[in-house]
């Protein structure tokens, strides 16, 4: 009677591969952009890293500063720019305008009647007093995260040393010598980036991992 012993064993399934975390769809994505455009009046830059990096998880805190880096330099508002790139990233054109969408319509409507509500009581000590402490809390916030996003700059190409450097000469240009940002961006965003071509270039290709 044959035996099953020298057949070949049964394939072993292999497991899936893990993902990082996504909106599940347009409409997951869209309701997401909009809570952190209603919470980042003034302070979105501290708000959508919270909820991107933190919470959602849907980017590593090195991917953030990718997307924070290419979308300042883009035309346009900066977290506008970063929501239209995460949008696209998903779901092509339709996750752009969903995130565009989400980022702009009910915010759009916020701002309106605040604007209505303002009009008759804006000149009053007490509500430009709250305004002022507003914009300094949101000052405050952007620091805040400036500050958590320093670890990143470790695996960052240029080094770490070298973008401390940087962001001390961008710092005392404008804060100090108050240079335009164009001319900030020619005298040491220009440099910047050719010395970040070029450690790029030089540096050796990361390892592959064999699966």
């Amino acid at each position: 009677m044959p035996t099953n012993d020298n057949l070949p064993a049964p394939p072993v399934a292999v497991s899936a591969i893990t993902t990082s975390p996504r909106p599940a769809s347009l409409a997951a994505l869209f309701w997401a952009i909009s809570g952190i455009a209603l919470q980042g009046f003034g302070g979105v830059l501290a708000v959508v890293q919270r909820e991107l990096v933190e919470k959602k998880q849907w980017l590593t805190i090195e991917e953030f500063v990718e997307d924070w880096a290419v979308s300042q330099i883009m035309p346009g508002p900066n977290v506008v720019n970063l929501a239209l790139i995460i949008g696209d990233r998903y779901f092509g054109w339709r996750g752009a305008l969903a995130a565009l969408a989400g980022m702009l319509t009910i915010p759009l409507f916020v701002v309106m009647a605040l604007t209505i509500g303002l009009a008759g009581i804006g000149h009053l000590p007490a509500v430009q007093g709250a305004l002022r402490g507003m914009g300094a809390v949101s000052a405050g916030l952007i620091a805040g995260t400036g500050i958590r996003l320093v670890p990143a700059l470790r695996s960052n190409a240029m080094g770490t040393w070298a973008c401390a450097l940087i962001a001390g000469l961008v710092f005392t240009a404008i804060a100090f010598l108050k240079v335009p940002l164009a001319w900030t961006l020619l005298g040491i965003g220009l440099p910047a980036f050719f010395w970040a071509l070029h450690r790029i270039r030089t540096l050796p290709p990361p390892a592959q991992e064999l699966v």
